[in-house]
């Protein structure tokens, strides 16, 4: 009597098989799963989402406090809502605006690969064909789902995030194929027809397994020209965080908070999954220029209060809490750690900003 088999029915191969599956259904087009299972969307700034662990959270509530000096939180959210078009991932867009679709005009177009990028990208994949044609046909059957779902995983990291090149705008033609819905909260009395929006649209993406994650962007919630109540917005973002949680979406809500009361402003950022800010930096500030190196490409401040935590208890670790917004090649944004200048009559390079404790502990006692 013939033995059967057991290469493919032992526990060892099925459990691969089922995390490979569970994997390639839990991967959509312009997602990534990162540690403990956690799904992530691009915030469309790469740096920006190696900073938070891989992005943000799918199921999360992003907000981020405005600086009253300068719209610099208009530059998150318009990456935010470029890479959304770019993954053709549906779009809720709401603004204190009275037309918030011209806003689509001014988000950023996707920055083309250079052409030794575009030489370099065929060399893998030949290798992994040549590779491929030398194993024999009897094994492909052993080895093909396992060798899809990674070319699966491999095109969904290519295809996570983007650079956007701010001094050109996306291509007509790409928001004219994504659905876009735009609300101008500047005609409601409160946040409830909002709130119905929001539940209409999360109860339109797909739930488990495959299809694509939805993107929800609201600019300066609080704005003075709407005029909503405190109790009404803070209801509100507690409801649009409860409804995200079931969901598979991501929102942003962008709010000046020097307009707000200092304890609905806890409040906010209570309610937020991940907290940032941003500010401006002075155009001649001699003494934070002989500060900080880089000073003259910087063109604002990033500060990370919190970063989302969802069924996880293992705390995000950052290398830094304050980060300097830069173009680079005067198009991009990215994200550096602020260094600290080299001090006149020292040699070598200054590790003052290097960790969390960037003060001299010379003549000073650490107090825990």
């Amino acid at each position: 009597m013939a033995t059967t088999p057991t290469v493919r029915s032992s526990s060892f191969s099925r459990n691969i098989s089922t995390s490979a599956a569970l994997s390639a259904s839990a991967l959509t087009p312009g997602s990534r799963i990162g540690s403990g299972g956690a799904a992530f969307v691009s915030s469309g700034i790469p740096d920006l989402d190696r900073i938070l662990g891989g992005g943000f959270l799918l199921g999360s509530l992003v907000m981020v406090m405005e600086d009253a000096e300068a719209p610099h939180h208009l530059l998150l959210l318009r990456n935010f809502m470029a890479q959304g078009v770019v993954h053709c991932q549906p779009l809720l867009f709401a603004s204190p605006a009275e037309e918030p679709r011209a806003f689509l005009g001014t988000l950023p177009a996707p920055v083309a690969a250079s052409k030794e990028e575009r030489q370099r990208a065929p060399g893998p994949d030949h290798d992994e064909q040549e590779q491929g044609l030398r194993i024999a046909w009897q094994y492909k059957k052993y080895f093909g789902e396992q060798q899809a779902s990674d070319a699966q995983n491999k095109d969904a990291k290519q295809e996570f995030g983007n650079n956007f090149d701010l001094r050109k705008s996306i291509e007509r033609h790409m928001l004219s194929a994504q659905k876009v819905d735009c609300i101008s909260i500047q005609k409601f009395s409160n946040l409830a027809p909002l709130r119905e929006r929001c539940s209409s649209f999360l109860s339109k993406l797909p739930g488990n397994g495959a299809g694509l994650a939805g993107r929800i962007a609201i600019q300066s919630l609080c704005a003075p020209q709407c005029g909503f109540s405190d109790w009404d917005m803070v209801s509100f973002v507690r409801s649009l965080r409860a409804m995200l949680r079931y969901s598979k979406a991501v929102a942003i809500i962008t709010f000046p908070s020097v307009i707000l009361p200092p304890s609905f402003s806890k409040r906010w950022q209570h309610l937020a999954d991940t907290l940032l800010s941003v500010r401006a930096i002075p155009d001649e500030d001699k003494d934070l220029a002989k500060l900080l190196t880089g000073y003259q490409d910087m063109v604002g401040l990033l500060h990370v209060h919190k970063v989302a935590q969802i069924s996880s208890q293992v705390p995000v670790i950052l290398e830094a809490s304050t980060f300097s917004l830069k173009l680079q090649r005067r198009r991009s944004l990215v994200l550096e750690r602020l260094n600290q200048a080299p001090v006149e009559g020292s040699s070598g390079t200054s590790y003052g900003t290097a960790g969390p404790c960037s003060g001299s502990l010379k003549g000073s006692s650490i107090d825990f």
